[in-house]
């Protein structure tokens, strides 16, 4: 272990930081993957394509861990999306696929000065859902947040939401622990676990993306060869 760095009073200290701060806020504008691209949210786009899709959710099982949501009209959730989705912070984009929007997600809690951002309102209809489309979109923003010189990059989920951390955990998350009653909603309490990726293990993580994404880790029928932890294991050797 490294021993810490004393301060002339001969107190520990933590490393130093380098780099110009505050950091920018990221740009609303679009981001363009090989499978799919994460547009600025607009109603009058995206409203119609992501009501349909989320629809396909019969049991609406996507909307349990939201604080809103589910919406039994178009009008409804397009009203939602006037009044949640055009503002800086959150920051919503619609992931469109085959030119159709297929779901929503969101920069949130931006903090230009300490560096730090969230990744949220993740709400990925069932024709993204395990998709490489839908991995691809992940680590678009998180290039992008990385790019901008963020040095943590936050995931936070109920506790409850089993699906939500296994999918922080496969995309190169690290666990820090459970916060007790952090909110409420829909009537309800939330603990809420807490995950993330640094700058520091940003370079693994982006080159474990790069090897799963790639055509030649897919057999004929689309199936991986390797998982995304696996390729993640030997980007770093």
């Amino acid at each position: 272990m490294t021993e810490p760095r004393l301060n002339a009073l001969g107190q520990p200290i933590g490393p130093p930081v380098a780099g110009a701060f505050p950091v920018p806020m990221p740009p609303r504008d679009t981001m363009t993957g090989r499978y799919v691209a994460l547009e600025p949210a607009d109603p009058e786009a995206h409203a119609a394509d992501l009501f349909a899709a989320y629809r396909d959710d019969r049991e609406g099982r996507g909307w349990t861990y939201m604080p809103y949501g589910p919406f039994d009209e178009e009008s409804a959730f397009a009203a939602w999306m006037a009044e949640t989705c055009l503002g800086p912070d959150p920051m919503f984009f619609a992931a469109r696929v085959d030119g159709q929007a297929v779901g929503l997600a969101s920069y949130l809690r931006i903090a230009p000065q300490p560096a730090t951002i969230e990744v949220g309102h993740i709400h990925l209809a069932p024709a993204l859902k395990g998709t490489r489309a839908a991995t691809e979109a992940m680590a678009l923003m998180m290039d992008r947040a990385f790019g901008l010189g963020y040095r943590r990059y936050e995931w936070k989920c109920d506790a409850l939401n089993a699906a939500s951390r296994a999918a922080a955990l496969r995309l190169g998350f690290a666990f820090e622990g459970i916060h007790r009653q952090v909110t409420h909603y829909k009537g309800r309490n939330r603990d809420t676990a807490w995950f993330s990726i640094l700058d520091g293990e940003w370079p693994g993580v982006k080159a474990g993306f790069d090897a799963w994404l790639d055509d030649g880790n897919f057999d004929a029928s689309g199936r991986q060869t390797r998982s995304l932890a696996a390729c993640r294991e030997a980007a770093r050797g």
